[in-house]
């Protein structure tokens, strides 16, 4: 009989061990899950501006995203904040000064506005304690991206862009005139943007941003940054899609042919906005770029 009772108090309390063990480990999953969930989007001061930025993921492998022209951080990258592997990577995405939610200041468009964005961007980064970090940098965001991969080089693991350029051609100062009113924009183009600026600011930033454009046509014969281009050492991967009505099909190669340690990827039908068209196949080629 005792050699029984010794049988089942054994199994009663490897049974109770194995529930602990059980719990302790749902718990532990959970808590995981939570915390690769967790967003935190606050504003941090950097050089006297209040930039606003979004942190999410728990991964050892830092990633800012640069979002473009008027964009902003839920309005440009909201599939791969929600999507990539946020187990691996830890990521970041802000709104420039003068977009979003980083506003004051108002958005200005100096000949040197993108290497401006630049040096905020990568100040960003330190001042949150990020010393090497990986870039993904779509239309505008990605000339900045290609700016501080050239001149902040030992801070730049890996480089992404997409949707862009080192240069304006004469053909794109056209398209830029053509859709400087924004009344000749379909309504789902530009809801969300009157959404989060209203009409008039955006209405009047938009047509300061083609200024812009047109000024660094005028006065430095449509070169952005192609003397950075030779500078660029990290791993890049360029990202274009075939009906890009923005960005023409030249740029993708003359960007590879500029940039040593670098690699193309076509999207056959994706337009200018592929990362948000097709995020599964855009989401898929960054992770598998970022963690090789």
């Amino acid at each position: 009989m005792w050699k029984r009772i010794k049988y089942f108090s054994k199994f009663f309390i490897k049974n109770r061990e194995s529930r602990n063990i059980s719990r302790h480990m749902t718990t532990s999953t959970l808590n995981s899950v939570n915390e690769t969930t967790k967003i935190e989007e606050r504003k941090i001061k950097i050089d006297d501006v209040d930039i606003n930025y979004l942190r999410t993921g728990i991964g050892s492998h830092p990633v800012l995203l640069l979002p473009g022209a008027m964009g902003s951080i839920w309005t440009d990258f909201k599939p791969q904040i929600d999507y990539l592997d946020k187990r691996k990577l830890t990521i970041i995405c802000w709104d420039a000064p003068g977009y979003g939610k980083s506003r004051p200041p108002n958005r200005t468009f100096p000949l040197d506005f993108f290497r401006r964005d630049a040096a905020w961007a990568c100040n960003l980064m330190k001042t949150l304690g990020y010393e090497e970090f990986s870039l993904l940098g779509w239309s505008d965001g990605g000339i900045t991206a290609l700016i501080l991969a050239a001149n902040y080089s030992k801070n730049i693991r890996k480089l992404i862009v997409t949707g862009t350029n080192a240069y304006i051609a004469p053909e794109e100062l056209k398209i830029y005139e053509k859709i400087r009113n924004i009344d000749s924009w379909s309504n789902k183009m530009k809801t969300p943007f009157i959404s989060l600026y209203g009409e008039e600011y955006f209405r009047r930033i938009w047509s300061d941003w083609v200024d812009g454009m047109k000024n660094i046509y005028d006065e430095k014969d449509g070169d952005i940054c192609k003397s950075d281009l030779p500078k660029i050492k990290c791993p890049t991967l360029i990202i274009h899609g075939i009906k890009d009505a923005v960005v023409l099909r030249e740029h993708p190669d003359y960007l590879k042919a500029n940039i040593s340690n670098s690699r193309m990827e076509i999207f056959q039908a994706g337009a200018h906005n592929l990362h948000l068209r097709y995020p599964d196949e855009f989401n898929a080629l960054v992770s598998q770029f970022l963690t090789e």
